[in-house]
């Protein structure tokens, strides 16, 4: 029998009746449990003496949520602990997330102990725990039944896990713009999307010193130049940004999420008549996705387009072949980079 000490301590034994060192073990057992058999560590107390192993009540209790959890681990559905410490990322009570998802008061209190929670059931904690705005959506609607303090709490917690993970919900949103592109190389430019080198380039140009007044409108320009570039030197595109043909020019699918990227420094500027986005960047920093070659692109990009004004790279861009050949709000092909008139 394969035995692992977890502790040992001296107390009066009630096996042997004699007081020495008991020792608290863990012993791989095997359980049938709704039809299926599931192995798990098993807790036991051990009388060396009687050479004999045996359970308090409370162990009793505890090798039941084991054999639960092991059945849980192997069904994918979420063990009691990780029930736990979703309610606990939030700060509420089980009774309150009840309410919260409008069950009964006593659900989460026996699926955290004895009941194992049905799949539906599961679904929807997994994604209470994955999805502090659908918490905060849930929570509004259910404000009437909180006390004040109780839903202040609650907020807070949210809203903080929130602002924490906003970045990784902005990365799926836009990702999910861009699944629909996923196999076109002449619409992505032979290469899957890159968000984290998206952040890297728009760096880049943010702390070069040759760019003058990088607003988003000459932002746009640049990054498209630098994935045409890229395609037409290497016949693939540096970041996988997919462009459309907008009015002011190529502008990449999901632009207003990008510039909310955590990394990228993007500072909104009143100009008067509304709200205008720069971008500059003055601390030293790295660039960890952006290779040798990509560097060299980047760095001609600036040389040709970098002191231009917004208006004077828009009119250099209306004179590209892929901008005069692709329709108006229509995906600019990367077939038009062997053309570009910058090299």
């Amino acid at each position: 029998m394969d035995i692992k000490i977890v502790k040992s301590e001296k107390r009066l034994c009630p096996c042997c009746m004699e007081e020495h060192e008991v020792k608290t073990v863990l012993v791989e057992e095997t359980a049938t449990f709704k039809n299926s058999k599931v192995g798990y560590e098993a807790s036991y107390l051990l009388c060396e003496n009687a050479e004999e192993l045996y359970m308090e009540e409370s162990q009793i209790q505890e090798n039941d949520i084991r054999l639960k959890n092991a059945y849980r681990r192997k069904q994918g559905l979420l063990t009691s602990e990780e029930i736990v410490a979703i309610r606990l990322k939030y700060g509420i009570t089980q009774s309150d997330l009840c309410v919260l998802l409008g069950w009964g008061a006593k659900t989460i209190t026996r699926y955290e102990s004895h009941q194992v929670q049905d799949r539906a059931h599961d679904t929807i904690l997994r994604k209470i725990g994955q999805d502090p705005e659908w918490f905060l959506v849930l929570l509004a609607d259910a404000k009437e039944h909180f006390p004040e303090t109780a839903y202040k709490k609650y907020f807070e917690a949210a809203t903080q896990l929130y602002e924490k993970n906003k970045d990784i919900y902005l990365k799926k949103a836009i990702e999910a713009d861009y699944a629909g592109y996923a196999g076109n190389k002449m619409l992505h430019g032979n290469v899957e999307l890159s968000l984290d080198k998206v952040v890297d380039v728009i760096r880049y140009f943010a702390a070069s010193s040759k760019i003058r007044n990088l607003y988003k409108v000459k932002l746009m320009k640049l990054l498209w130049y630098a994935d045409a570039l890229s395609y037409k030197r290497r016949d693939f595109a540096m970041t996988g940004l997919v462009y459309q043909a907008l009015p002011m020019g190529a502008v990449p699918v999901g632009h207003n999420a990008i510039i909310d990227l955590k990394d990228v420094p993007c500072e909104e500027v009143d100009m008067g008549e509304g709200n205008g986005y720069y971008f500059s960047l003055s601390e030293p920093t790295t660039y960890k996705t952006l290779t040798e070659d990509d560097v060299k692109i980047l760095d001609a990009v600036i040389e040709k387009l970098g002191s231009m004004s917004k208006t004077e790279i828009v009119a250099f861009m209306y004179k590209e072949e892929a901008y005069e050949k692709t329709t108006f709000k229509d995906i600019i092909s990367f077939e038009y980079a062997k053309h570009l008139q910058i090299e």
